[in-house]
């Protein structure tokens, strides 16, 4: 198990400007590539003291409505830096309504979340912090519990200027942290660099599948092994909306919030995915890609957490993805492979060496509240 010691979380770097972020998001078609250094963005350089402030805040569930749900809190370390059932863990009271995803590598990415509503790890943060079934948090509140700790003024005060912590500048910490969680030293990288002892046999056969016969390359391809582009692949619907009425509130709460027409509201049992964005028909039950990296550790898989382990995933493929209420949408590209058992588990030996050993770090230290200064009295 690899541990990030403070000096391996330090990012250096100059600027690799929109350019990278755009050769990382319209991913090298059909062909896969070995993953570099992450963009750092221009208003938000990376520094010592910021990704350490970031750790903590990643771990403070005190930026979040009731101070009891972290960033960390559906993005455990233990559990692929994501959360291991199929639907995330929600604001108390609620549950949420998608499988949360790992934040390992996400500072490549482009589009973030599974419909590709953010564009930047500055902006996912408080979109996660203040949504209404995850964080629940209010900027002000949020805001003032900061400025009642000390160490977090200080710390604010010398990264920032500023007197007191300002929330958005919360936000480009944590975001500088995530950005130091990478995982780019792995059985296929190596293999991609040119060392061909990296991948076993097996693997060889499962590379040359992916690249071929299975035809995964065609999505799963560039650094992160996605396209980052929308596709419904035939997933089924959640099965905690069958007979969980948490679940089912909180999946008519978001059709509600996200503004769909009455008819949906009334009769839609499945994710519209990407129509909450664009509002087409054409799009309802289209995710974005997933990237493959660190898979081996983030089960389970797809939107709403259908599958538990990569065979099943791979299964699902061979079969020629499955039916779900949006299935005029489904993608042509998914079609019944014809893959034997042994291709099966050759494939699935392929899609492992995706991830190298796990990361890992110790949880901080979080900071305590104390008394503001009695700035009357000065």
């Amino acid at each position: 198990m690899k541990t990030l010691t403070k000096t391996s979380l330090f990012v250096a770097g100059a600027f690799l400007g929109f350019a990278h972020i755009a050769s990382v998001a319209t991913a090298a078609e059909n062909k896969l590539l070995p993953l570099g250094d992450p963009p750092i963005p221009a208003d938000n350089p990376q520094s010592e003291a910021k990704i350490e402030l970031g750790k903590k805040l990643f771990f403070d569930p005190r930026l979040g409505g009731d101070a009891s749900t972290a960033c960390s809190t559906c993005h455990e370390p233990d559990q692929g830096w994501g959360f291991s059932d199929a639907l995330s863990r929600g604001y108390p009271g609620t549950v949420h309504w998608r499988n949360s995803q790992t934040v390992i590598n996400s500072a490549y990415l482009g589009k973030l979340f599974w419909a590709g509503s953010k564009g930047s790890l500055e902006s996912q943060a408080p979109s996660a912090a203040k949504g209404a079934v995850a964080g629940n948090g209010e900027n002000d509140v949020m805001e003032t519990r900061l400025a009642f700790i000390p160490e977090y003024r200080e710390a604010f005060n010398k990264i920032f200027g500023t007197e007191w912590p300002l929330i958005g500048d919360a936000w480009k910490a944590i975001a500088s942290f995530e950005r130091t969680l990478i995982h780019n030293d792995t059985p296929v990288d190596r293999y991609l660099k040119g060392d061909k002892s990296a991948l076993n046999k097996e693997q060889v056969r499962g590379m040359k599948l992916f690249n071929g016969k299975a035809n995964c390359v065609t999505c799963h391809s560039g650094e992160l092994a996605t396209d980052q582009r929308f596709y419904n692949l035939g997933v089924p619907p959640a099965e905690r909306w069958e007979d969980d009425g948490l679940a089912q509130i909180t999946f008519r709460y978001e059709l509600y919030a996200k503004g769909v027409t009455q008819d949906m509201y009334r009769h839609t049992k499945d994710d519209p995915g990407l129509y909450f964005r664009t509002k087409q028909t054409s799009d309802k039950g289209k995710f974005r890609t997933a990237p493959l990296r660190y898979t081996k550790y983030t089960a389970p898989y797809m939107h709403n957490g259908a599958f538990w382990d990569l065979r099943e995933v791979v299964e699902f493929y061979n079969e020629g993805g499955g039916e779900n209420e949006f299935a005029k949408n489904k993608s042509d590209l998914i079609k019944p492979l014809g893959l034997s058992e042994e291709e099966i588990d050759d494939l699935v030996a392929f899609l492992e060496g995706f991830s190298g050993e796990e990361l890992q770090i110790e949880a901080p230290t979080l900071p305590a509240y104390a008394p503001l200064p009695d700035v009357a009295a000065q």
